[in-house]
């Protein structure tokens, strides 16, 4: 009897490697495909350039910013090609799995917000298509990302090892956080979370801040920005109205 059940589960376990490595083997194709068609010329530079003035004009002011925003080919960032010719509109567009690359100006007044100093840790809650952990990156921050969804998860960390943007990538609850990796002096979640994820502010260094859209599934949600004072002291502060994608909990294979 044992002798069968170690079989079965030595079966269980080589399906699940195999159809782990058919997934990432799937995803590695798929970018390869997706880089094929892809450039950076002139023109994509002076779209950036425009969409630069643009953020400038709706009030970002922080100029380390606007340079990242300048600097990353957002086309490259979008997995639907469909889309590219749009990448440089001030809008939020699909990605698959139900998600979307943020728009430009969310990316930069949350980032704004995050005022982030070089070499700080910072946890981003919602990797996505990769486009604000790019933005991270540039602004020179030590970046830890998870994202909730396998697909996404693998194309976005083939996409940003082929730009040599160094992130640490993680596929996971983004509700848990990383504890393993805190303190953390900025924390960013890119979708609306129904709550303030206790964890996640447990997370955060005294003196660390927390940027996250707070509200209901399928509304409006606020941008709260928590600062921690001290070991039980927080202080939360409104910036203005938004709307995300929903904060799911668990991940898109433990559903």
């Amino acid at each position: 009897m044992r002798f069968f059940i170690v079989i079965a589960n030595v079966k269980a376990i080589y399906r699940c490697l195999a159809n782990q490595f058919i997934f990432i083997e799937h995803a590695i194709v798929e970018m390869d495909i997706f880089e094929a068609s892809m450039e950076d010329g002139f023109r994509h530079q002076g779209m950036r350039k425009l969409l630069v003035e643009h953020l400038r004009e709706k009030g970002i002011k922080d100029e380390n910013v606007l340079q990242a925003i300048g600097e990353i080919p957002r086309h490259l960032f979008f997995f639907d090609t469909a889309f590219l010719q749009f990448a440089y509109e001030d809008k939020a567009f699909p990605i698959g799995s139900g998600q979307t690359i943020s728009q430009p100006y969310t990316v930069a007044f949350q980032s704004e917000l995050l005022n982030i100093k070089k070499r700080e840790k910072v946890l981003e809650i919602g990797t996505g298509s990769s486009y604000q952990t790019a933005v991270l990156v540039k602004l020179g921050a030590k970046v830890f990302t998870i994202e909730r969804q396998r697909a996404l998860h693998e194309k976005s960390t083939i996409l940003l090892e082929k730009f040599h943007l160094k992130a640490r990538c993680f596929y996971g609850d983004g509700y848990k956080g990383r504890p393993g990796f805190a303190p953390f002096d900025k924390i960013i979640v890119t979708c609306g979370a129904p709550f303030i994820p206790e964890e996640l502010k447990n997370q955060l260094k005294i003196g660390g801040r927390l940027v996250v859209p707070v509200g209901e599934f399928n509304g409006v949600q606020k941008m709260l920005v928590v600062d921690r004072i001290s070991e039980t002291e927080f202080k939360t502060t409104e910036h203005g109205d938004f709307q995300f994608v929903p904060m799911l909990d668990k991940t898109d294979m433990a559903q």
